[in-house]
């Protein structure tokens, strides 16, 4: 089996603030543990003072693996596109990761998987490493096409760059029946469709589907991590509402950092 560091990577969304990001510079003091990668995405209006704390605090976080991300990108370099962040920009105020093809994306901002493909590119192109969401709808999954669903989204990213693209990138499952119900998927529902994406890519390239972390996404919260981090292809979590407190946040690092 890889050793794959386990990554818990926090999705703001549009909440958050200032002193929350204080909070968690004050908790990631105290973890110690370099054996898990934290990453924090806040809005991109915080970026600016999220990378000087990080930066302040640099002696002090010695010990542990604390990264920045943005939650979207545009599929375009630069140029006339009134409201969107690039790459270079992202990359200008410290990330080394970006969430691309969220849900909430998708659905609400008409991201099609084509679109998605080309932020995923984009990504790479500019020295990011995508995080790319995957998931079901609850009708997709009382129909018994939740495989369907998936490959549709990896294959969208696999005929325009081909599965070695994933050789630099993060999956993150998110089933959107479970994306801020606070309803999660059971950690056997995780696992299996965690071992599905493993094994899919694994048909063409089996060092990329034995290497590649797979998140899990959708209501992950301190009560219910450690069931779901014990799973073997489950690799840490993408999270919402729970990282919007530090102290349940820090909780999660730290059942990543045990996780067995």
């Amino acid at each position: 089996m890889a050793l794959r560091r386990p990554m818990v990577a926090a999705n703001w969304k549009m909440d958050g603030s200032q002193q929350l990001a204080n909070e968690l510079f004050d908790k990631f003091k105290q973890l110690k543990d370099d054996s898990v990668e934290v990453v924090l995405c806040p809005p991109s209006i915080y970026l600016d003072s999220v990378q000087k704390l990080h930066e302040a605090n640099r002696e002090a976080l010695s010990d542990c693996l604390v990264r920045l991300g943005g939650q979207n990108l545009s599929h375009h370099e630069f140029g006339a596109y009134t409201g969107e962040i690039s790459g270079k920009m992202l990359k200008e105020f410290g990330c080394s990761y970006v969430i691309i093809g969220h849900s909430e994306r998708r659905r609400m901002y008409g991201e099609t998987s084509d679109i998605v493909a080309d932020k995923f590119a984009m990504a790479q192109k500019v020295g990011l490493t995508p995080i790319l969401c995957v998931g079901e709808s609850l009708p997709a999954r009382e129909a018994n096409r939740t495989f369907e669903v998936i490959a549709g989204e990896l294959d969208a990213v696999i005929k325009k760059h081909g599965t070695l693209a994933f050789d630099n990138a993060v999956i993150a499952y998110e089933p959107l029946w479970a994306i801020g119900t606070g309803k999660s998927a059971t950690p056997e529902q995780a696992q299996e469709v965690h071992a599905y994406i493993r094994r899919r890519l694994s048909e063409v390239s089996p060092y990329i589907g034995e290497n590649i972390r797979i998140l899990y996404g959708g209501s992950v919260k301190a009560s219910n991590a450690a069931d779901l981090f014990a799973q073997p292809d489950v690799d840490g979590g993408l999270v919402g509402g729970a990282s919007l407190n530090a102290s349940e946040f820090t909780t999660l690092c730290r059942i990543a950092s045990e996780a067995e």
